[in-house]
C-alpha cells in the first residue's frame, strides 16, 4: 500500500481513537463538536506543514514568523488538554518522518488512557480513589453541592465527596462532591432524589 495512505489513515484514525478513548475514559470535554473537529484536523496540518517546509529553511523561518503572530483565545482548561495537543501535533510530524512513528505513538497513547481508567475502575471496587480531582482541572468536574438537616454519613464516605461541614446556626450539614464526569453526578443524583433530607443547593454540568 502506498505510504501516502496509509499515513492518511493513520493520522485520522489518531484523532478518532484519541477522542474514543477519552469518552470511553469519562473525558465529557472530547464529545464537542469542536474538540472532535481538533481532534481530526490538526495531526493534517502538522503532516502538511511538516513536509511543505521540509529542507527549506527560509520557508521554515517564514512559517515560524507567520505561526508567531496566531493568538488562541481558547484557554486550555487542564493539563491533559494540553498534553492531547502536542500529541496530535507530534503524531503529525512523526507521521510525516516515518508513519510507523506516528502508529506507535497512537497505540501507546489508546494503550495508556485505557489502562489509568481500568486501574481506576479495579481500585473503586475496593473504595480507593487513586486520582483526586481538582477544582482547577476545568471542564473535567462536575459539582453537586448538598445540604442536610441530618448528618449523612454516605456522604461522607463517598469517593467523590470534597468538603463537608456543619452551620451551627442554620443546624444544617453541608456536602460538596465533584464528580469526574458528568454521568457519574446525574447517576448519584438520583439515587438521593427520594430523600426528602436532602436539598441540592447548586450543581454544574460541564
Amino acid at each position: 500500500m502506498n505510504e501516502n495512505i496509509i499515513s492518511f489513515i493513520t493520522l485520522f484514525s489518531c484523532g478518532v481513537l484519541y477522542r474514543s478513548a477519552l469518552q470511553v475514559s469519562g473525558h465529557e470535554w472530547v464529545k464537542t463538536y469542536n474538540q472532535t473537529f481538533t481532534f481530526v484536523i490538526l495531526p493534517f496540518i502538522t503532516f502538511v506543514i511538516t513536509n511543505v517546509i521540509a529542507g527549506n529553511i527560509a520557508l521554515s523561518l517564514g512559517m515560524i514568523g507567520a505561526l508567531s503572530i496566531v493568538r488562541f483565545r481558547h484557554p486550555v482548561k487542564s493539563a491533559l488538554e494540553l498534553v492531547m495537543y502536542f500529541n496530535l501535533i507530534t503524531v503529525g510530524i512523526t507521521t510525516s518522518v516515518k508513519y510507523q512513528y506516528g502508529i506507535g505513538l497512537i497505540l501507546v497513547t489508546v494503550f495508556l488512557i485505557l489502562l489509568l481508567k481500568f486501574t481506576e475502575i479495579i481500585f473503586k471496587k475496593f473504595k480507593l480513589d487513586i486520582f483526586s480531582s481538582s477544582f482547577s482541572d476545568g471542564n473535567e468536574l462536575n459539582i453537586l453541592e448538598l445540604k442536610s438537616k441530618e448528618r449523612k454519613t454516605l456522604l461522607e464516605d463517598h469517593l467523590y465527596i470534597k468538603s463537608f461541614n456543619f452551620d451551627n446556626e442554620t443546624n444544617e450539614y453541608f456536602y460538596k462532591l465533584a464528580f469526574n464526569s458528568s454521568k457519574d453526578l446525574k447517576n448519584f443524583k438520583a439515587t438521593i432524589n427520594n430523600d426528602k433530607t436532602i436539598s441540592i443547593i447548586n450543581f454544574e454540568i460541564i
